[in-house]
């Protein structure tokens, strides 16, 4: 039998985040309100009888391979299944959720399932499916966590998906997709876990904090292997004023964190401190202020991308420990612009006794503000930090912070190539069945905007890049786009990413196999130097000044 929980390695989920509600004394307060639950028991069953179709809301509630079943303890459940002798195929169940009470919610999806021979999938998002249908004016979106094939005794399944507040229907779909085997599956739950965030009645008229005097930071995150050298010459050839300081641990979204405990990740991460050490002083030489960015938690991450601090109390508590300590290395530091708590966090399902995400960037933004009243806390939306997640991110009672997002939409364009994705999208143009334009970013930029005008925040745009083997100069233009929005707005930014992995590589051509840079710049690279050229260095002399006390943002 395989394991459940090792297969989940097969597929990377898109999962998310929770989201609390807080109140005006401090306290959160979980909202989890059932809209939906279906055992399968029922009174009129014939307990004598083998099968038993469905509830009438269900539909189809009867057919070849659909039907409810006595489990071996004697309990009602549904099972599905697809004989091997026919060969792959589909079978499935749905039902139709009250969308009107469910639009612009986050809505947890739980269920226990077990399986039986089941083929692997041809696709991650094939096989056992308990996943929600949602229909919007531009779309369907298909949300759930992959599962694999093989066999498993029950187990708790829990995904957290969002319905769009335009949403136009909402179906939860159980069954088995493109494999054979059988699947079955039990107490089944729909339950509100958020809101959307709902604008001030007023915008706000407060001076955003910035944590720096100068009229932009415009820069690139960089890598673990920069050198020193490679950082001279970013500040005073480049004349870029700012940095992304990675504290990666091997990869992302994997790591060796992935599999070990604070005593190993202390260990490393001490290691990637002292090289930060070194770091800063080279930056202060070169005119660069530097955001150290906590880009491998503790725990890292588990087999669905979901950071390990918000399911193991071990990792959370070191969390807020580490912050705190970095804080106090670093809070006399002239070099530090600023401290983002985790790059791209995903929670999926935060057990009762843990902080989600916006619980623990509280907790952490507090004690760190203790500690240094100066530097800037930089604080991402979950899940991976997309601009749309600010309309599920409610700003933090903390002063001195700096809201951040990475824009990389449309991902099939800025990542085509990557892990075997399509290639040959060019931009502007059509790119999964919509054109792309300045004007369609905007759209997507357009929850930062508001999110800037109705809590007076200062944004930073913590990545964003097009891989470099777009065709026709497409990167080029896309990043030309990106980058005049985020002037217009007054956004600091940072390109990703400078002397790291070279498919980001504003130095490289558009030749994917050729891994040398290039003796003519490129026009990415003439680009992002075109704009550092008009940056102003920080003046390291004047002294850091406190965040004011009691603002918030």
């Amino acid at each position: 039998m395989k394991s459940l929980a090792w297969l989940r390695l097969l597929a990377r989920m898109t999962l998310i985040s929770l989201c609390a509600c807080f109140s005006l004394t401090g306290v959160w307060a979980r909202e989890e309100t059932e809209v939906f639950s279906e055992d399968f028991e029922s009174s009129s069953m014939d307990d004598a009888a083998e099968f038993h179709a469905l509830p009438d809301q269900w539909q189809p509630n009867r057919g070849e391979g659909v039907a409810v079943v006595r489990d071996p303890k004697g309990r009602w459940c549904l099972q599905v299944s697809v004989p091997a002798d026919g060969g792959p195929g589909s079978r499935t169940t749905q039902v139709r959720l009250p969308v009107d009470q469910l639009k612009g919610t986050r809505v947890r999806v739980s269920a226990r399932i077990k399986a039986a021979d089941v083929a692997d999938p041809p696709k991650p998002y094939n096989g056992v499916k308990c996943m929600l249908k949602i229909d919007t004016p531009t779309g369907t979106l298909w949300p759930q966590r992959n599962l694999p094939g093989g066999g498993w005794g029950w187990e708790n399944y829990e995904n957290v998906a969002v319905v769009p507040a335009n949403a136009e229907g909402v179906t939860l779909i159980l069954g088995l997709e493109a494999v054979t085997g059988r699947a079955w599956f039990d107490d089944v739950r729909i339950c509100i876990v958020g809101r959307q965030r709902s604008s001030p009645s007023a915008t706000s008229q407060a001076v955003a904090f910035k944590g720096h005097a100068l009229p932009r930071l415009r820069g690139a995150m960089i890598g673990p292997r920069v050198t020193d050298q490679d950082l001279l010459e970013f500040g005073r050839n480049w004349r870029a004023n700012h940095i992304r300081w990675q504290l990666i641990w091997g990869g992302f979204p994997r790591s060796p964190a992935d599999g070990v405990g604070v005593k190993e990740y202390r260990r490393w991460l001490e290691s990637a401190l002292q090289r930060l050490d070194e770091g800063l002083d080279v930056c202060r030489q070169a005119g660069i202020l530097v955001v150290i960015d906590l880009h491998t938690p503790p725990g890292g991450r588990n087999a669905a991308s979901e950071c390990r601090i918000f399911h193991e109390k071990r990792f959370q508590d070191a969390f807020v420990q580490i912050w705190e300590e970095i804080a106090r290395r670093y809070r006399h530091h002239p070099a530090v612009w600023g401290y983002d708590l985790v790059n791209e966090p995903v929670e999926g399902a935060v057990p009762p006794d843990l902080m989600t995400w916006h619980e623990l960037a509280e907790t952490t933004a507090r004690r760190v503000r203790e500690i240094d009243s100066c530097h800037a806390i930089i604080i991402e939306p979950g899940p991976w930090g997309s601009p749309e997640r600010l309309d599920w991110f409610e700003p933090l009672p903390v002063s001195g912070l700096v809201y951040s997002v990475h824009m990389y939409q449309p991902l099939a364009f800025t990542h085509q190539g990557v892990h075997d994705s399509s290639v040959g999208m060019r931009y502007p143009g059509e790119i999964g069945g919509k054109y792309y334009d300045k004007e369609v970013l905007r759209q997507i930029l357009d929850p930062v905007v508001r999110y800037q005008r109705d809590y007076g925040v200062h944004i930073y745009i913590g990545e964003f890049s097009a891989i470099r083997w777009a065709p026709d100069e497409s990167a080029y233009r896309y990043l030309r786009d990106c980058i005049e929005l985020f002037e217009e707005y007054g956004w600091d930014w940072a390109y990703h990413a400078f002397r790291e992995w070279d498919g980001w590589s504003v130095e490289h051509g558009p030749d994917r196999n050729d891994h040398a840079r290039t003796a003519i710049p490129t026009q990415r690279r003439l680009l992002l130097e075109s704009w550092f050229s008009q940056n102003r260095k920080p003046d390291f002399s004047v002294p850091l000044v406190p965040v004011i006390s009691g603002k918030p943002g």
